[in-house]
């Protein structure tokens, strides 16, 4: 396999070079072009293909840069006004025109001499596309896709002051690896005290976009939004009802191995009680793992480590550096969270992160790293459908790099000891992070499937699913009214509904990368590449096939694999 990190654009062959988007009249002179052109052969159908995709991938790099320009700064107001401009006044514009598009093609007496294995999964799509389109929901869409940026809006402007200094919350969670017990409560008490200061705006905020929601999936003849949400991600090859398996695998097979490790981590600490500032600590005496000091440091020893790994992950990321697509240190305006933001036409994508000097920013980076590394591989894929991959295989690519790397951690850590601790604390995560998936993905069912709950049904039905997932492990006692409201921390609530189950789905799939790589490391990583480079051209299953794993989400493979990570855990 011959891939390269050295990313080069395409020449434009249907649209200008110099084309800005900056009102729909400079666009629409090419989506009627495309609607009205005649195709005569097959031939003539995938040049037409071809011309859509680059206006597509115009359009979709556009309206990228405008959401990461203004999660990088949610205060200033000019960029918030051009994500809003496209939004509202181009977006709702193209729909109208793209389901004509998506007609003419379904349509076309040519397409049936389309190459079938080759475009069978963009063609699916297309018509899954136009079964759920309805005119009545443009501009719920629209209005949908301001109101959810708001969430970051409001985040961003929390912070708190610790020590008569002010701390972004991210920044302010590095108290809680604190060996003094009372510094990490004072700072779990004042980052959820600042949390709960804005719980009436969030649920008012979810309350507005849960109605929309609503509205979108009975325009569509959906009986409510979860049964849309599936059908619009393209969810062909699982139902709720795994969903609803995956839940219970993890009450019975992971939610044992949590309390296990809550368990060890009391003993550790010497604690009587296990309390939520405790979870991240270390022992009186031990300093918090600090990897590196700053964004600069970061990339640098990220870089060296992906190099360790296989030389190609480490120069995509230098590739993103030269090219300006990084912005990885925590600030106030910043909007919480982090993510790879694929570009459709230059490829190279863009890395945004809240580091703030943690072990945990570690994972973000080489997690995001492994998103960046699949935006490369898929890139040369000739259609920008085509590098449209399912997310369950898309955080394959992510999590499997965050296992990866784990023997090449000596960039972070030069000491032996600090090492076993970072990857004590990666395998922890692995097992740990699941009951908080499955709670939010239940949680998710239940509020959309109950549209008219009251906000005080709203806190009672998230502390009862909470509980389902409970180790017993853990002193909550006190912690009542920030509890209710713990779901307004996790940004896929408001901003991609239902997105979550997949990281539950894909760290299974990333246990199994994980797996072969530790049988054998070069065969697994040829097949990693592969399966990513395929993009979005195969199923689901097939894309786990071609990486070597199995796509299942049922008990015995569930046990399966958290037996590994068991044993992997005793031996390091």
């Amino acid at each position: 396999m011959n891939f390269t990190a050295d990313i080069k654009k395409e020449p434009r062959s249907f649209l200008p070079e110099s084309l800005v988007i900056d009102k729909w009249e400079t666009l629409e002179p090419y989506f009627k072009e495309l609607l009205e052109r005649p195709i005569e052969s097959v031939q003539g159908l995938e040049k037409w293909m071809k011309d859509a995709s680059e206006l597509e991938a115009v359009v979709s790099e556009d309206a990228c840069w405008r959401q990461i320009r203004m999660t990088c700064d949610t205060e200033n107001k000019e960029l918030e006004e051009a994500f809003n401009f496209f939004v509202m006044e181009i977006q709702p514009r193209i729909q109208p025109y793209a389901d004509k598009l998506n007609r003419k093609l379904v349509d076309c007496p040519f397409t049936a001499s389309l190459d079938q294995e080759k475009y069978f999964t963009y063609l699916r799509s297309v018509k899954n596309s136009i079964a759920l389109f309805r005119e009545a929901n443009i501009p719920l869409q629209a209005e949908i896709s301001v109101m959810a940026q708001h969430y970051g809006v409001i985040s961003g402007k929390m912070t708190v002051k610790i020590d008569d200094k002010e701390y972004t919350l991210q920044q302010a969670s590095k108290f809680l690896e604190n060996p003094d017990r009372k510094v990490r409560e004072l700072a779990y008490r004042r980052i959820q005290e600042r949390r709960y200061q804005d719980k009436d705006s969030l649920n008012d905020l979810f309350s507005q976009l849960l109605a929309k929601r609503h509205q979108v999936a009975l325009n569509a003849g959906f009986a409510n939004y979860r049964d849309y949400k599936f059908a619009e991600m393209g969810r062909f090859d699982y139902t709720k009802e795994d969903c609803f398996a995956f839940h219970e695998a993890v009450k019975k097979h992971i939610v044992p191995l949590v309390a296990g490790i809550y368990r060890k981590k009391k003993t550790k600490l010497g604690l009587d009680t296990l309390r939520p500032w405790d979870t991240d600590a270390e022992p009186e005496g031990v300093e918090p793992l600090r990897p590196f000091t700053n964004g600069e440091e970061l990339l640098n020893k990220t870089v060296d480590c992906l190099r360790q790994l296989r030389p190609f992950f480490a120069d995509c990321l230098l590739t993103m550096k030269k090219m300006g697509r990084l912005d990885l240190e925590s600030r106030k305006g910043k909007a919480p969270g982090g993510y790879n933001c694929p570009l459709a036409e230059t490829g190279a994508p863009f890395i945004f992160m809240n580091a703030a000097g943690q072990m945990h920013d570690v994972t973000t980076m080489v997690h995001e790293s492994g998103h960046a590394v699949h935006s490369f591989l898929a890139h040369p894929l000739p259609l920008s459908a085509f590098k449209e991959y399912p997310m369950e295989v898309a955080e394959v690519a992510s999590m499997s790099m965050e296992l990866f790397t784990m023997d090449y951690w000596t960039s972070f850590f030069s000491k032996e000891e600090e090492l076993k601790r970072a990857k004590e604390h990666q395998l922890e995560r692995v097992i740990t992070i699941f009951p908080w998936i499955a709670i939010i993905d239940k949680y998710q069912h239940w509020l959309y499937e109950n549209p008219g709950h009251s906000l005080e049904e709203r806190a009672k039905r998230w502390m009862e699913i909470n509980e389902e997932f409970s180790t017993g492990e853990l002193d909550l006692g006190g912690l009542e009214e920030f509890r209710k409201y713990g779901w307004q921390r996790q940004l896929h609530l408001f901003e991609v509904p239902f997105y979550y189950i997949e990281y539950g789905i894909a760290q299974l799939g990333a246990i199994g990368m994980w797996m072969q790589f530790k049988t054998d490391k070069e065969k697994a990583l040829d097949n990693y590449m592969h399966a990513l480079s395929l993009g979005g051209t195969r199923t689901l299953p097939e894309l786990y096939k071609a990486a070597g794993i199995k796509f299942d989400l049922g008990p015995d493979r569930v046990e399966e694999l958290m037996g590994f990570v068991q044993q992997e855990m005793n031996r390091s």
